[in-house]
């Protein structure tokens, strides 16, 4: 089920009212919540309910069980238990095809062919996700990090909450499982905030990413007809389609959560602005960052094994980062771009700063941190390359065409910038693109919500009737329009 669906649209509300009708008495809604969450999961396949249950069952047994023994050898089983079953799982249905056909190109380079045929394994939406944030939860328990919970209705609705399910945030245990506990008061004031992020996302993913999704898929997908302004374009628009695709289901997420009175943590802040990849991975997928992070980055060692293991750990992180994203070299290729430049970023800042600063670039200066953060825009296009291409040769194509096929004189010709999109809907998707740059650069000293709020009913009501019309006017409809979330193909 799609937050952009029709379906939705009446799904939502009949749970909303149920919900705040049985709120006060825990088990009831905790139940309710649960049952709604494996409907919306079933939407897609139910038969795929069967690993969300089988996944939440085995980590809710293994966090008793943990906290029973004080044994490190059958802890450490424990552990290996739960590693096994929810990364088998992940590895099955994500990467088997991956790694059988790695195993007959490898021998096509020395002139054997293989007669071996993939599976047909049908994807289930949302694993990657929520086979992270079960997995949190025993390791942090194996840390010691947290107690488990006893209450196995809470725990199932935390691991299968369905505003947050199929693409994040991945919520750590330590803050959300705790709300599954509490009743909550109907607060007029945060449901609206919660409805308005709502809109917000929504104004992202209907009106600037699913119509940049256009021209983005007819030259991706056709590049031998294109050349490099056309694959320029299209690389740019994909990097605006992807963060309004991803940011807006995080904010739609985030605000369904908050008209029931949870809160999920933020995944994007403003990442377009950043004036190194450091800045730009603080603040792009932040519950991704951070679980990559917490889960793999410090138990390699972090950065408190000297400077060489510092690097290879971030290579590792990226690498892992980049196959997490999807079972393809295009996938790897974009992890170990971010994680070289990271590594040169990490390995340089020392000595750059301060001849930076003999040159004047200070990056805390308007202007020079418009320098940087261009910089770091291009490289992150180049690898969005990557993460997008259908193949690899179609990568090496596009960033060649990129770099020896862009003639200016085409900068402004209709017939490039128009690909698949008539003149209005190009003007539309250039002035949401400005409208959301403006709102993130006032974002970054206001509250938004809170700012809204202060002003006079007149200009809000204005407000918001002006949101809910540019959707239904600009935004993307129709079955064979529609396009599903990026991210849940991972």
């Amino acid at each position: 089920m799609l937050f952009n669906s029709l379906d939705f649209a009446i799904f939502f509300p009949i749970v909303i009212i149920i919900y705040w009708i049985v709120s006060k008495k825990i088990v009831l809604r905790n139940s309710f919540l649960l049952i709604a969450s494996y409907v919306f999961y079933a939407w897609w396949d139910w038969r795929f309910l069967f690993l969300i249950i089988f996944s939440s069952f085995i980590d809710y047994i293994v966090g008793l069980k943990l906290n029973q023994t004080e044994n490190k050898s059958n802890r450490k089983k424990l552990l290996f238990l739960s590693l096994f079953v929810n990364l088998g799982l992940l590895f099955f249905f994500k990467y088997t095809n991956f790694f059988i056909e790695s195993f007959i190109e490898s021998f096509s380079l020395f002139g054997k062919t293989l007669n071996i045929n993939t599976l047909n394994i049908i994807f289930p939406v949302g694993i990657s996700f929520y086979t992270f944030q079960t997995l949190s939860y025993t390791i942090d328990i194996y840390r010691n990090q947290l107690k488990p919970t006893k209450d196995w209705l809470a725990f199932f609705a935390f691991v299968s909450f369905f505003p947050q399910l199929v693409a994040g945030p991945i919520e750590r245990a330590s803050h959300l499982l705790p709300q599954f506990y509490k009743t909550y008061n109907f607060n007029y004031k945060l449901v609206k905030s919660g409805i308005l992020l709502v809109a917000f996302g929504l104004f992202k993913k209907m009106v600037i990413a699913d119509r940049a999704a256009v021209y983005v898929n007819e030259v991706y997908n056709n590049v031998e007809d294109y050349g490099g302004v056309g694959f320029t374009y299209a690389t740019i628009l994909f990097a605006f389609q992807i963060y309004c695709d991803f940011s807006g289901y995080s904010d739609i997420a985030i605000g369904l959560a908050r008209t029931m009175g949870f809160d999920l943590m933020k995944n994007f802040n403003s990442p377009y602005i950043s004036k190194s990849l450091t800045e730009f991975w603080r603040r792009w997928h932040i519950s991704l960052s951070t679980w990559f992070r917490d889960y793999v980055y410090i138990p390699l060692g972090g950065s408190k094994k000297g400077k060489i293991r510092t690097y290879i750990n971030l290579f590792i992180v990226f690498v892992i980062s980049g196959l997490w994203h999807g079972a393809a070299m295009t996938f790897i290729i974009w992890g170990a771009i971010h994680g070289l430049v990271l590594m040169v970023e990490k390995g340089t800042f020392k000595i750059k700063q301060p001849i930076f600063n003999k040159l004047g670039l200070n990056t805390k200066n308007t202007s020079n941190h418009l320098f940087f953060g261009f910089i770091i825009f291009f490289i992150v296009c180049i690898a969005w390359v990557f993460f997008r291409a259908n193949t690899l040769n179609d990568s090496f194509y596009i960033i060649n065409g990129i770099f020896t096929d862009f003639n200016f004189g085409d900068v402004f010709n209709k017939e490039t910038y128009l690909i698949g999109l008539k003149t209005n809907e190009f003007k539309v998707i250039i002035l949401s693109i400005l409208l959301l740059f403006a709102g993130e650069l006032l974002h970054l000293k206001y509250n938004l919500i809170e700012l809204l709020n202060k002003q006079g009913l007149i200009f809000r009501w204005s407000f918001y009737i002006s949101i809910v019309i540019v959707i239904v006017l600009f935004g993307v409809y129709g079955d064979e329009n529609i396009q599903e979330f990026i991210y849940f193909q991972f």
